[in-house]
């Protein structure tokens, strides 16, 4: 798998590209935030084959890596996950609502970092092949909410909200059941593909960020002890 390493420290640019390497990754370094688009901006012409995964720290000299992250995705559909030292979940519902996948806190594990890179890859590809869900025909209306399932598009009151990959696919497990509570490691283990437990701060944030971008708070209610359920708002 080729990917695009974001970072603008080369030591350790050097050190993450040896263990990608390892483990069987192909890595484009790029050290700014131009670079970075500069980078993507061939794939996303179709001149060369895209990157599996974009790994973006936001921690760079000369552009916001958030404003990086919103450019890359106005230019490719790869999975970005976001490397970052703010821990605040704010920080981190603001990155996916600008397209990010997932994210990673400093420091973090190699390890964790592994899961989440092959994670990401892994729906990219189930997303390409059958566009992340089993009933291709389905259009579920709940309420002012619409989620079409064969074209993975979500709409309020008739305007397309964008979603990212994982935010979609959690949407859709609750919205096909609304009513019903899904237990926190269900929807692990059918969005996420895994049942690593680090992956349950993940769901929170994704949980919070589809709230946000939905504009619909109470839309997903939170089970305490159990996990969550989608409560359909009124039509």
């Amino acid at each position: 798998m080729r990917l695009l390493l974001v970072e603008d420290d080369d030591h350790v640019a050097a050190a993450l590209s040896a263990i990608l390497a390892k483990h069987g990754f192909s890595v484009t370094h790029a050290r700014n935030g131009e670079e970075a688009l500069q980078a993507v901006l061939p794939a996303a012409h179709g001149e060369r084959p895209s990157f599996g995964v974009i790994l973006l720290d936001l921690g760079l000299p000369d552009l916001d890596g958030y404003q990086v992250c919103g450019r890359i995705r106005k230019l490719t559909s790869t999975p970005v996950i976001m490397v970052t030292a703010r821990s605040d979940v704010r920080s981190r519902i603001h990155g996916l609502n600008l397209g990010a996948d997932d994210y990673v806190v400093k420091p973090y594990d190699t390890g964790e970092l592994l899961a989440r890179i092959h994670a990401v890859s892994r729906r990219s590809a189930a997303g390409d092949e059958t566009g992340g869900t089993g009933e291709e025909s389905t259009t579920l209306r709940l309420g002012s909410v619409t989620v079409e399932l064969p074209t993975r598009r979500v709409s309020v009151d008739g305007e397309v909200v964008p979603l990212t990959r994982k935010e979609f696919d959690l949407l859709a497990l609750l919205a096909q059941r609304p009513g019903v509570v899904f237990r926190r490691e269900q929807i692990i283990s059918e969005v996420w593909q895994t049942s690593w437990e680090g992956t349950g701060r993940t769901l929170e944030v994704h949980v919070a960020s589809l709230r946000s971008k939905l504009r619909m708070p109470t839309l997903i209610e939170t089970v305490r002890g159990v996990g969550y359920r989608l409560v359909p708002p009124a039509a």
